[in-house]
């Protein structure tokens, strides 16, 4: 699929990587505004396509007590209100068949979580709607192994899928970026690296997964190098009191640093 098939995408034809970025999950319609403001000015000047995203819901939780959300049609309505307000596409994951037609209504891009990405009714269902599906890869699949899922998509009449990649199970409690995989999987559809995930420590004790959002720049800058075709960040304006997966986020206030060096390097990348 193209980039300017995704509706009201911007820079489109900038030459650079697109951007997934925003909060884990939508904590309220204030934050939301905020961090879209924030992250769509920075798009704008460094020519960046972008997409914002955050979950309406958090179905996997490592404990019964944790975050899930503010109430599914609350949090969709604060997308499609991000949406309007600042006339970029939104995302946002599904977990069950009846999430795909729910969230289509609100949303431009349908994304399937890592540990579901084999449901094959679930990835239908996303596909039916016609929206963009965003196909996270599995922490326990080679990216060999995506070609089937992107299949799905396409056996279901749509060829509008990418994939993400947010690293390999790499022991209990660590997450490994196998680079070899982007020219692989790019051979099935766009590819998207998920910076923040793939620096996940999950599995902790405490029932609170862990991160090394000190090595955000990092994976950015390899995946750059390696021509990915989008980036996946998420990002909060205080990461410490985010309500889901605080350890791994950038804060806010690193982004435009961070993309303006990325934007360094694929303009160098695409000069050679």
């Amino acid at each position: 699929m193209k980039l300017s098939d995704v509706p009201n995408i911007k820079h489109s034809n900038s030459n650079n990587f697109f951007l997934l970025a925003g909060p884990c999950a939508i904590e309220g319609e204030d934050m939301a505004m905020r961090i879209a403001e924030k992250v769509v000015g920075i798009t704008n000047k460094l020519e960046i396509p972008y997409v914002f995203k955050g979950s309406f819901k958090k179905a996997n939780r490592s404990r019964i007590d944790s975050f899930t959300g503010i109430g599914d049609e609350k949090a969709l309505k604060i997308l499609q209100k991000v949406s309007q307000e600042f006339g970029v596409p939104t995302v946002t994951d599904i977990h069950e068949v009846s999430d795909a037609a729910k969230a289509a209504e609100y949303v431009d891009v349908l994304q399937i979580p890592a540990f579901l990405v084999r449901q094959t009714d679930l990835v239908v269902a996303a596909a039916e709607t016609g929206k963009v599906v965003n196909l996270k890869k599995g922490q326990f699949m080679s990216p060999e192994a995506m070609k089937h899922a992107v299949q799905k998509v396409k056996d279901s009449g749509s060829d509008k899928a990418w994939i993400t990649d947010r690293g390999t199970m790499f022991g209990y409690q660590d997450m490994i970026v196998d680079f070899r995989g982007i020219p692989t999987m790019k051979q099935y559809a766009p590819v998207v690296l998920d910076v923040t995930h793939s620096l996940q420590q999950p599995n902790q004790t405490a029932g609170v997964t862990g991160g090394r959002p000190d090595m955000i720049e990092t994976i950015a800058r390899a995946g750059v190098v390696n021509n990915v075709d989008g980036l996946f960040i998420e990002t909060h304006f205080d990461p410490a009191k985010a309500k889901s997966d605080g350890a791994n986020m950038l804060h806010l206030d690193n982004l435009e640093n961070l993309l303006t060096n990325l934007v360094a390097i694929r303009k160098t990348i695409n000069s050679l």
